[in-house]
């Protein structure tokens, strides 16, 4: 169910806060603690039917806000009072913050229950090179519920899992680069990555302050621009979000079925996929068509900001998360990178599988001004914003374009760079494997009205997504053993 439909039964009194969450918990048990076991799961919120309670409670007094009684669960990189953030962390699991992160201060303000923290890639795929998505020394390995075998990308694997697996309507990520479109995609639900300062940050274990933001995932893009209704805040302790022309706008509103008609969308041609994903590419292209848009190809160059060799993650990353460790409660386990980096060397057998590569590299920046690392760091990131946000800019522009339609999410680091958002779509699945298929949409800063409205014409006209259970329905199916009478029987 939406969260529309959900929360007309929950304000109708069809529907219990706690009976909604305990269905949750109930599919949690059934799908991620037995069964298939995905994984996607970190920690449950010792507190959530207590929440659920005092939801209903406001119900009851018709003192409802916009989310109250809705589950949302967040990935565990992200700061709620009384449960540790370990961001996938060994190092990080006795990890216990001062107070909720802003955002979720917000949900909570807007009713929501936290169910409770997701899996993700470790440091949010930052502590090293060629760790699988999805994988933790703390989380395991999260799987993907349309295809095992496949990956459940990251760094946001739990959180799109979790939404796609329906352990609760919605749920909340973040991206420095392609972790929410890459989950998104991989797991065949919506995903926005919003412009950097629409969702504050405080409280997020981070990578890099110029890249870094959090976002929603959820089934629907409806249900997407209701979670994003609410996240879109300012914080004073997030200069980023300063600048927020979004506080208090309704993204509701902006689900128009008519909103292609008239727009000019560039198709990046070098994105175009070949065999299955392409017909499915082909036939999302076509959908746009047919609803009114004017498909213009383009060429743009897409390759990632690590592998040209910029060192704006890597300097970022040592400053900003010794920012965040040396924030917290004074009996915190690690209070610095080189904290972590020590526990790790010291318990290597369990946090080290992959290495910390990248941990290390961060670790060797020298971040005093003027020292030539940050000389580097300086002229890599103006790099990045030319190579990024005024290529992009000027695209737009001479073509008199609404958005970029890439196939998958080969723009992520162009939009991550810039500080753009970007919205990922279903959009089918193969014919050999049934292995989701995803397109995304990449706008200007504060496009997030006019990208929710695209993906919502596009998803009405075409209502491509499938459950996991119909695209592959034995990982769902109950597994049940034999008794030693019963295998006589049979016998």
């Amino acid at each position: 169910m939406t969260v529309a439909q959900l929360t007309e039964l929950l304000h109708t009194r069809q529907l219990s806060a706690v009976a909604l969450a305990r269905a949750c918990l109930d599919r949690i048990a059934a799908l991620d603690e037995r069964g298939p076991a995905l994984h996607a799961l970190r920690a449950l919120n010792p507190g959530a039917l207590a929440d659920a309670q005092s939801a209903d409670r406001r119900l009851l007094a018709g003192e409802g806000g916009p989310l109250t009684g809705i589950p949302v669960l967040l990935k565990d990189n992200i700061d709620v009072l009384g449960m540790p953030t370990t961001a996938g962390s060994l190092a990080l699991e006795h990890s216990y913050p001062a107070a909720d992160a802003p955002l979720v201060t917000a949900l909570r303000r807007a009713g929501a229950v936290v169910l409770g923290k997701v899996n993700l890639t470790e440091l949010a795929n930052f502590l090293t090179v060629g760790m699988p998505g999805g994988y933790s020394s703390l989380g395991g390995q999260v799987l993907n519920p349309y295809d095992v075998t496949q990956t459940p990308s990251g760094s946001s694997s739990g959180s799109a899992v979790a939404v796609a697996a329906g352990f609760a309507p919605l749920s909340v990520g973040s991206e420095t680069s392609g972790s929410i479109l890459g989950p998104a995609c991989a797991n065949s639900v919506v995903g926005l990555k919003p412009t950097v300062g629409l969702v504050p940050r405080t409280g997020l274990v981070p990578i890099a302050a110029s890249q870094d933001t959090a976002g929603p995932l959820a089934r629907t893009v409806a249900d997407v621009a209701a979670l994003l209704t609410v996240l879109a805040t300012r914080d004073d302790r997030d200069p980023a979000t300063a600048a927020n022309p979004l506080v208090d706008h309704d993204f509701t509103h902006d689900l128009d079925p008519q909103a292609l008609r008239g727009r000019r969308i560039g198709v990046v041609l070098d994105s175009a996929p070949e065999g299955d994903n392409r017909t499915l590419w082909d036939t999302a292209a076509q959908a746009m068509r047919d609803l009114g848009a004017t498909l213009v190809p383009v060429e743009l160059d897409t390759r990632s900001g690590i592998e040209d060799g910029s060192s704006v993650l890597t300097y970022e990353f040592g400053r900003d998360l010794d920012t965040y460790l040396s924030g917290l409660p004074d009996d915190a386990p690690c209070r610095s990178l080189a904290d972590l980096i020590g526990f790790n060397e010291a318990h290597s057998a369990a946090t080290l599988k992959f290495g910390q590569t990248r941990a290390l590299a961060a670790q060797a920046k020298d971040h005093v001004p003027g020292s030539a690392d940050t000389r580097k760091y300086l002229a890599d990131r103006a790099q990045d914003l030319a190579e990024s946000k005024d290529r992009l800019d000027s695209l737009l522009r001479s073509e008199t374009l609404a958005a970029l339609l890439f196939a998958g999410y080969p723009g992520a680091s162009l939009g991550a760079r810039a500080g753009y958002p970007s919205l990922a779509l279903p959009a089918g699945y193969r014919a050999a494997d049934r292995r989701p298929f995803g397109i995304t949409l990449l706008g200007p800063a504060w496009s997030e009205p006019l990208l929710l409205g695209l993906g919502y014409a596009f998803e009405q006209a075409t209502r491509l997504r499938r459950a996991p259970s119909v695209v592959n329905p034995a990982l769902s199916r109950g597994r049940r053993c034999s008794t030693a009478d019963e295998t006589r029987e049979i016998g």
